[in-house]
């Protein structure tokens, strides 16, 4: 009995040593990890406005107009230098262009383009009433029956040439003035190109330049998903080719 009792206080103390030694061991371990990127793309002390259940991303305070803090993935929150998408670093020094800058730059971009096509595609259907068309035979309903087939038709005649060569004009203006605020010579706000024909801007207090910006931004936005919507709706079918596209 005696015996028994003995080699269970030995296999006990045994037992906890081991123990011991391997929570300190992990402690050791989980202290000499690296800090996570993780926490430095967070503000954990916020919950995120448009997604409450998750935490704040932490470049998206507030503070920009249209600012609605959705960014699921985080995104926003991705460090990364964009200046260098558009101007190699072997050219001449420059500053950054940050994550948030580089996305509201894209955002606005997409929304503008986008506005003028779910119109453009509505139009040249006869949504509003006629068709609306580039006068000439090659651009005639008779020639290109809807919006849908647009695309292949103009490539066939050629004139998507002048098209391609109109991107190519914007995108070279666009990038410069973006060269310029990554060499710190521009302080433009994202997506601003002081292109105000009718002075809706003129003489408006800042609070009102703000509200016309967040209107641009909804307005983006919401022609982004009408154009996904109505060219994904208008090919699923030859019957849904033409308007009201069903």
């Amino acid at each position: 009995m005696k015996t028994a009792i003995i080699a269970s206080s030995l296999l006990a103390g045994s037992a906890a040593a081991f123990t011991s030694n391997t929570a300190e061991q992990a402690s050791s371990a989980l202290k000499a990890m690296p800090e996570r990127k993780w926490d430095t793309m967070v503000d954990k002390t916020q919950r995120s406005k448009a997604v409450p259940f998750l935490p704040r991303p932490i470049n998206l305070d507030g503070s920009m107009v249209g600012d609605l803090g959705f960014d699921p993935f985080y995104l926003s929150s991705i460090p990364k230098d964009f200046s260098g998408f558009i101007q190699p670093p072997s050219w001449e020094s420059r500053n950054s262009l940050p994550t948030l800058y580089w996305m509201r730059e894209a955002e606005l971009k997409h929304g503008r383009v986008c506005m003028m096509a779910w119109f453009g595609w509505l139009a040249t259907d006869g949504a509003f009433g006629f068709p609306l068309r580039f006068p000439g035979e090659i651009y005639s309903v008779e020639s290109i029956p809807t919006a849908y087939e647009a695309h292949n038709v103009l490539v066939s005649q050629g004139s998507m040439g002048f098209l391609l060569l109109a991107v190519s004009v914007v995108e070279f203006c666009t990038g410069a003035v973006l060269v310029e605020v990554a060499k710190g010579d521009s302080d433009r706000a994202a997506g601003d190109f002081g292109l105000d024909p009718l002075n809706f801007l003129k003489d408006k207090t800042q609070e009102e330049k703000d509200r016309m910006a967040m209107r641009e931004i909804a307005n983006g936005r919401l022609a982004m998903l009408a154009f996904a919507g109505v060219s994904t709706q208008a090919a699923l079918s030859e019957a849904t080719h033409a308007f009201p596209y069903f």
